[in-house]
């Protein structure tokens, strides 16, 4: 019987992300829009879609080796798993997400204190008690089923609510007045599994690769032709990994210059480039970028 390794991805707003980001690594990943478990690429592994919110529960049980989940999910439930790695990116963007403290605009409420007494709507039930325990402030936390920003202020007198951007809880005339919570999406594994040499290294290597694929989000690769009498200006302008790769042309008075830059800054350093003497600049994207 061929070695298998059982591995969760988060079903539901980090699903088309997350399969997108194995896509990068080198797993294609297919199934129906209502199936659960997935057809991989790759005959080692079984992929389950689990809601994030449960991830942790089914690897500490060991149930699924290895877990894509959140943060913030790992310590509601409180699981004894173990993070392999940290893998930042949500559904809109490559950063960690808060759960905050809202309330309607208008509403008198205006810190943590001001919420003796009140009643808090939230999913994330265990971490809001611990946090108003922390601040010394006694108030009901009820658990929201959803559509947890429409609860204020008739059905609430606040909410401890999930958010990237804040646009959402804007849209619903809510302020924010105080950050509960941050988090990331983490890799977390069975700890009776990473005992298991092979699973370990199974484990090991697509965290490398996914943990490359993300880098890559926000890396490119940069290559162009640059004359040798002008190559040190040129150079002096690259931040790089590493020392960029400088390799001779037919043409002996040129040389091509190829590196990989955070793709944030290429459009200010292109310009730079361009004046320093570099011609045929070429930015090109990439799948993978594996650090040292």
């Amino acid at each position: 019987m061929a070695k298998l390794i059982k591995i969760g991805l988060p079903k539901g707003s980090l699903e088309e992300k997350t399969k997108e980001l194995f896509r990068k690594a080198g797993y294609v990943i297919k199934g129906t829009e209502r199936s659960y478990f997935p057809d991989v690429d790759d005959e080692e592994m079984e992929v389950i879609l689990v809601r994030a919110q449960e991830m942790s529960r089914y690897v500490e049980q060991g149930v699924i080796d290895v877990g894509i989940t959140g943060s913030d999910w790992v310590k509601e439930n409180g699981s004894d798993v173990a993070t392999i790695a940290e893998l930042a990116y949500s559904k809109k963007g490559l950063k960690k997400v808060r759960w905050v403290l809202a309330v309607p605009s208008d509403s008198k409420i205006k810190s943590v204190q001001d919420l003796e007494g009140k009643r808090i709507a939230t999913e994330l039930v265990k971490a809001s008690k611990e946090y108003l325990k922390a601040n010394k402030v006694n108030a009901v936390v009820e658990f929201s089923w959803g559509a947890t920003e429409a609860k204020p202020p008739e059905l609430a007198d606040a909410i401890i609510e999930i958010t990237e951007t804040g646009s959402s809880l804007k849209a619903n005339n809510l302020k924010i007045i105080d950050t509960v919570l941050e988090s990331t999406t983490v890799i977390i594994a069975n700890k009776s599994s990473l005992k298991d040499p092979w699973k370990n290294e199974k484990i090991d290597n697509v965290t490398l690769l996914l943990k490359g694929a993300l880098m890559a989000e926000i890396m490119v690769g940069l290559k162009m032709n640059v004359p040798r009498n002008k190559l040190g200006g040129v150079l002096k302008i690259l931040p790089a990994l590493q020392k960029p790769t400088v390799s001779p042309l037919s043409d002996e008075t040129w040389v091509d210059v190829d590196t990989i830059i955070e793709e944030k800054i290429v459009r200010e350093i292109i310009p730079k480039l361009k004046k320093a003497g570099a011609s045929g600049i070429v930015e090109y994207p990439l799948n993978k970028v594996i650090p040292d």
